[in-house]
């Protein structure tokens, strides 16, 4: 059904439907800076096994929208939106159950939203392209590309897909939070200190990226994403960064990933590795050392 306004008798049949949907999230971003140009803002990102669930009810009984939890208010203005697009006049309970922790540079906001725009398209039977995702979450807030199920370089600040750069084998992520949290909102307003040398470098790196993922490459993937989270020190720096560095090399993982907005590092470990296990487990031992919390993640393949 296309977004245009539901007759009387259509908007009848949907009162009391109920959509249900989900978004993964993602361990920061493999690649994140500013390239030559107007609108060089860009990100790559790197999807995880951890998801955000969206539930709409409709109720013919109010006017308005409940959003559970209370604080979920991004998620509240997008399914007014939705609603006020698709003339319908009902109201509804829209619970968000999310095991993505906020703050914490993990996309929870973003999958947050996604999962409303498909849980409420699910619920009217409306038409939720992709790209119209992104034209109703550009004016809410920046946005990473959960929406696509790849690595995929997007354009955040604008909400727009810059290109599809296909599916990595699984990963182990070793995450390390520094605590504390970030608002994302505030982030993306900091002037980015970024030379004239350093977006050509990152044009160089996102070209890196894109022949690493097409070929499977982990250890490349690896590099760049090591080298974007040393770049990143000049803007949002890591205070455990140094230490992450000497313990990746020492158990010889494939590199650092960071949240760049966010309070997170994480060592990459290719799970196929014959030594996985040992390196996993040295890993951990040697980021608890560092303080902060330490957890496990599983990124996601899209094969």
């Amino acid at each position: 059904m296309s977004s245009s306004i539901l007759p009387a008798p259509v908007q009848s049949l949907y009162r009391g439907a109920t959509g249900v949907s989900t978004c993964f999230g993602t361990f920061g971003e493999l690649l994140q800076g500013v390239l030559p140009g107007p609108d060089g803002h860009f990100l790559v990102t790197l999807p995880v096994a951890r998801w955000t669930m969206a539930t709409f009810q409709l109720d013919p009984g109010v006017a308005d929208v409940e959003v559970r939890p209370a604080h979920k208010r991004k998620a509240l203005r997008l399914a007014e939106t939705i609603l006020a697009q698709a003339g319908a006049a009902s109201g509804g309970v829209l619970t968000i159950d999310s095991n993505l922790p906020e703050g914490k540079g993990m996309a929870s906001s973003s999958a947050d939203l996604v999962a409303t725009a498909r849980a409420m398209a699910n619920a009217l039977q409306l038409d939720m392209t992709p790209h119209r995702i992104e034209r109703l979450l550009r004016d809410i807030e920046p946005t990473d590309g959960v929406l696509y199920p790849a690595v995929v370089a997007f354009d955040h600040r604008n909400v727009r897909l810059r290109s599809l750069l296909g599916s990595l084998p699984a990963m182990t992520i070793i995450g390390l939070d520094e605590g504390g949290t970030v608002d994302t909102v505030a982030f993306n307003r900091i002037a980015k200190p970024f030379s004239a040398a350093d977006r050509a470098e990152y044009a160089r790196l996102l070209d890196r990226m894109a022949v690493a993922v097409a070929s499977r490459d982990l250890a490349g993937v690896g590099a760049v994403a090591t080298r974007s989270a040393v770049m990143n020190q000049a803007l949002w720096p890591k205070r455990t960064l140094p230490a992450v560095l000497d313990i990746c090399a020492e158990v010889g993982a494939l590199g650092v990933v960071a949240a760049h907005s966010g309070t997170m590092l994480g060592l990459l470990l290719d799970t196929a590795d014959p030594a996985y296990q040992a390196k996993t487990a040295a890993a951990v031992r040697a980021c608890a050392a560092l303080g902060g919390d330490v957890s496990l993640y599983r990124s996601l393949s899209f094969d």
